[in-house]
Order: structure tokens, then C-alpha cells, then sequence
């Protein structure tokens, strides 16, 4: 009996360490599910973090930490947190003194406050916010250690930067988007009338030279109106995927014709494709190489290079992570001062005498909407040099199909034309040089109108065998509506829609919606006639 009361004493007291065990096994488990909790998060926050002991060496440093620093938690384990985070005073050089023995001693938060710059490993410096040097404390409120909570503000600051530049840009963009038809139908008149005036005089004519150099003026006005909106939704690129080389190439050759200027292109034969606007990104690179050329007006080289890079999120700019071609354009000329160089993508700001102060505005904007970024940096006397991300694609470059002059063959019996505008003046010239033409024309103001013509026109046995159609009317049907009812009477109808200013995808991608080509406002009586013959040439 005795025996046996003692193997159950033995046997209870297993059970009993079996339990402790089993407990202390559970409680040692959610102690480091918690533990991988908090490392988990503090490596997830935006902020750096660092952590000592009571006596000041580092214990843990997250991911952030470890970029701004430029120390690996690894490296910097066990370290005096002042060999690590070595802080001077923006302003003065003087060196900061780090709070610790004050927060160990009074267990208060202390915060370093503004003007602090952080030297990292490389000896790169980094204006930083410390937000906190905080104690540590266990359960019963005794410090063991202290946290250091700060960020780089440089990226923040970069940030709000572009937020105001895109705001400008914004303002300027619905200023123009709001001039932009009304404008473009007076300059369309302008050109119209112009040019038929001029179909009136010989070339030797007095008066005939006074119209060509009104007519110059004009389409300066035109290019000035599209430069503004560039910054509108009306620019939109139309991007296709293209050879960056083929457009550098190009456009330097154009750009640099007649001047003193020697320029040097370097490009790899790996460089990746990109995916772009041909004309916008021509005239980013085309406004880049005439600002370094008023920058040099005795003379120099530019340098044109090319690379492929990926950008990683840690990278200090603001674009998505990805693959890129980056574009350099660099000069030998006067520099750009520092005050100066944070204005120089504003909107009509310049220091030249000449020029609109719009160039580098074009060619921020233009980036911009192509998913880029456009930096710049310059020194007093040495140069300046523009530096521009595109997106990469190792898809092969699209072919570009021209179409020639010599392809537009006379008619040789009259067509009949409907033409839908809500201005008067521009029906009017419209009129006048497609009936010269040969053509038959009848006018409307409007989609209802323009519907009704349509098939009244058909019901007499002779229908129109082209339509070219207003894509904004005020206060009526324009032509995306009108298109639509027109596919439904003669889904082949051959019909060009017009327009000087349209964020709608129709202008760009207009074969989708059922026409046959675009003609863009203001346009001139060449442009007219040979886009209709074209289209009424065509199947």
C-alpha cells in the first residue's frame, strides 16, 4: 500500500512537472509569436527605428534605418548608437549631442527638433526629422533601453514639390483647355482665309508676300497654343513603342542644323525600347538641346547618353518601381544657380531674353504624363545637365507608316461633302475651298441637323460620299454622337472628325469610334484638301 501511495506521489509530481513544462513551453511560444510580431512591424513602418541598451549600444535597427544610415543591422549591432547615428546641426556643422543619458535618467521623451542632418556611411548628408528618443520599460517600469524614432524628410520635400509643380501645371492646363476650341476655330478661320486670299495672287505679288508673313504669325500662334496644351488633358501622348535611339538621333540632327554646337551621342546597343509619344518626346529632347545651346553661345559639346536602369523602391524618386531608359542631356555652358534651379520647370519663367519661358515646363509635363520623372542638376560655370526616366519595354518597336503626297490622286468626277461646324467662318472658308476643289458641299451647325441632311440625302437617291464633323458643338450633338447615328444608317460611312482641343480618347483612337482620319484644328487649306481626297480616295 505504502508502494503504491509512493509510485502515486512520484507519478503526481511527473504530472506536475509535465505541466509546468507544457505551460512554460506555451508561454516561451507566445512570447516569440509576439516577438516576430513586433519585429515584423517596426520592419513594415515607414519611419526608421533604432534601438539601444541602458548603456547606449544599438540592439536593432529596421529596414529604413538601415538605408538612411547606410549601416546594416548586422554592422551596427552592438555599436555605440553615436558611431552610427552621427548628427550635426544643419545650419551651423556643429555637432549634435544625442540625448540618451537624459532619457535613461529622467525617462522622458526628448525630441531634436528641426535643422538636423544625419551623416551616413558613406559620408553622404541627409537632412532628417528625429521625431523621438523614447525610453524602454519592462512590467514593473524599469528602463532597459531606449528607441529612436526619425525619417528622411528629403523625400518628403521632393514630394511636396512635385505636388506644386502639378498643381501649376494643372491651373495652366484648364486655363488653356478653356481658350483651346474657341481660339483654334478663329485661328482656323484666320489661316482659311488667308490661304484664300493667296490662291488669288501670283507668288511675285506684293500683297501675297504680306499674307505668307501673316500666315507665318498665325501658325506661331498655333504652336503656342499647342505648347499650352501640353499641359492640359487635351495633350494627352498617343504612345506607341518605339526606338529612343531612332528619336534621339532624329531630332538632334533637326535640332542642331546651322549652329556650333558639336553634340555626342552615346547609346548602347542593348537599350531597351520605349513606350512613348514620338512627337512629345522629340520635343522634350528638342527643348533640352536648345536650352544647352542658348547656354553656350560661343560654342561646346553636348553630350546625349543613354542607359538601361531599374528603379528599386528604396530609390528617391517619384515613380513606380520598374525598368526605365534613362535619358542624360549634358552641356558645357554658363550653369544654372542654385535659386534658380528650383523654378526652372515653372511655367513662363526664364532668364533669357528672348523666348516664352515654356520650354522646360513642355518637357516636365510631357514626362510626366508618360509615367517619368525630369530632374536637373547644374554647377556656376561648369554646365547643366537634364537627366529624364521613360518607361522601358522589351516589346519590338512599332513600325511608323507615312503617308505621302504623291499617293493623292485627282478625282475625277464631283463627290458630295457635308460639313458640321458651330462656326460660321469656318463653314464659310470650308465651303468655298472645297466647292473650288470640285466638291459638292452642304452645311450644318449641328449633329441633328447634319443627321437630318444625311438622310434626307439619301432618301433622294444621292448621298454624301464624305462627312467631316465638329467633335465639340456647344449646346448641341457633336460628332461622337453624330458618328454613331450615322453608323447606324451606312455602318461604311467615310466621315473625318475635327477639333482643336479634346481630352477624349476619340481624337487619337478615332478608327475605333468609325472615322476615317482626324484633321486638328487650326488647319490650313493644304491640310484640308489633302486629308478629304485621301479619305475619299481610300477603299
Amino acid at each position: 500500500m505504502r508502494m503504491v501511495e509512493s509510485l502515486v506521489r512520484r507519478f503526481g509530481t511527473i504530472l506536475n512537472h509535465i505541466a509546468a513544462i507544457t505551460i512554460l513551453n506555451t508561454t516561451q511560444g507566445l512570447l516569440s509569436d509576439e516577438k516576430e510580431k513586433l519585429f515584423v512591424t517596426l520592419q513594415s513602418i515607414a519611419d526608421s527605428v533604432i534601438t539601444t541598451d541602458t548603456i547606449g549600444r544599438i540592439s536593432f535597427m529596421n529596414k529604413k534605418a538601415e538605408e538612411i544610415t547606410g549601416w546594416s543591422a548586422k554592422e551596427a549591432s552592438g555599436q555605440p548608437l553615436s558611431n552610427i547615428f552621427c548628427i550635426i546641426n544643419s545650419k551651423t556643422g556643429e555637432a549634435y549631442e544625442i540625448p540618451l543619458e537624459k532619457v535613461l535618467k529622467t525617462g522622458m521623451t526628448v525630441s531634436l527638433g528641426n535643422n538636423v542632418t544625419l551623416i551616413a556611411k558613406n559620408g553622404r548628408k541627409k537632412i532628417i526629422a528625429a521625431d523621438s528618443f523614447a525610453p524602454i520599460k519592462n512590467k514593473s517600469g524599469k528602463i532597459i533601453g531606449v528607441v529612436l524614432v526619425f525619417k528622411d524628410i528629403i523625400e518628403k520635400e521632393l514630394m511636396d514639390k512635385e505636388f506644386i509643380k502639378m498643381k501649376k501645371l494643372e491651373s495652366l492646363g484648364l486655363l488653356a483647355g478653356g481658350i483651346a476650341h474657341d481660339f483654334n476655330n478663329l485661328l482656323t478661320a484666320i489661316l482659311g482665309n488667308i490661304g484664300l486670299a493667296m490662291a488669288y495672287l501670283p507668288p511675285e505679288h506684293k500683297t501675297y508676300r504680306r499674307l505668307r508673313e501673316s500666315e507665318k504669325a498665325s501658325l506661331k500662334a498655333r504652336d503656342l497654343v499647342n505648347q499650352l496644351l501640353t499641359f492640359s488633358k487635351g495633350g494627352e501622348p498617343v504612345k506607341k513603342i518605339l526606338s529612343i535611339a531612332t528619336v534621339i538621333k532624329e531630332t538632334v540632327n533637326l535640332a542642331l542644323i546651322g549652329s556650333n554646337i558639336k553634340c555626342e551621342i552615346f547609346i548602347p546597343d542593348d537599350i531597351w525600347n520605349v513606350l512613348i509619344d514620338e512627337g512629345q518626346i522629340g520635343q522634350v529632347i528638342h527643348n533640352l538641346l536648345l536650352n544647352a545651346c542658348q547656354a553656350m553661345p560661343s560654342g561646346g559639346t553636348i553630350k546625349v547618353m543613354c542607359e538601361n536602369t531599374f528603379i528599386e523602391k528604396k530609390a528617391v524618386l517619384p515613380i513606380p518601381i520598374g525598368k526605365y531608359v534613362k535619358i542624360s542631356v549634358q552641356d558645357e555652358g554658363i550653369g544654372i544657380s542654385q535659386e534658380n534651379l528650383s523654378k526652372i520647370f515653372d511655367p513662363y519663367y526664364t532668364t533669357k531674353l528672348k523666348g516664352t519661358g515654356l520650354g522646360l515646363s513642355i518637357a516636365y509635363s510631357i514626362i510626366k504624363k508618360h509615367g517619368g520623372y525630369i530632374t536637373v542638376d547644374s554647377i556656376i560655370g561648369k554646365g547643366t545637365t537634364f537627366v529624364f526616366y521613360l518607361l522601358a519595354s522589351k516589346k519590338a518597336a512599332e513600325s511608323i507608316k507615312e503617308t505621302k503626297d504623291s499617293k493623292v490622286k485627282k478625282l475625277s468626277d464631283k463627290k458630295k461633302l457635308l460639313v458640321m461646324d458651330d462656326d460660321d467662318m469656318i463653314l464659310d472658308f470650308v465651303k468655298e475651298v472645297l466647292s473650288g476643289a470640285g466638291y459638292y458641299v452642304e452645311c450644318s451647325k449641328n449633329g441633328g441637323q447634319a443627321v437630318e441632311l444625311y438622310k434626307e440625302a439619301i432618301s433622294a437617291g444621292d448621298p454624301f460620299d464624305l462627312v467631316v464633323l465638329d467633335f465639340t458643338i456647344p449646346g448641341g450633338m457633336g460628332g461622337k454622337e453624330t458618328i454613331n447615328r450615322l453608323l447606324k444608317i451606312t455602318p461604311g460611312v467615310k466621315a473625318i472628325v475635327s477639333s482643336g482641343y479634346s481630352a477624349d480618347p476619340i481624337m487619337t483612337e478615332y478608327k475605333k469610334y468609325g472615322f476615317s482620319s482626324v484633321l486638328i484644328k487650326p488647319y490650313k487649306v493644304d491640310d484640308l484638301l489633302r486629308t478629304v481626297e485621301i479619305v475619299i480616295m481610300s477603299g
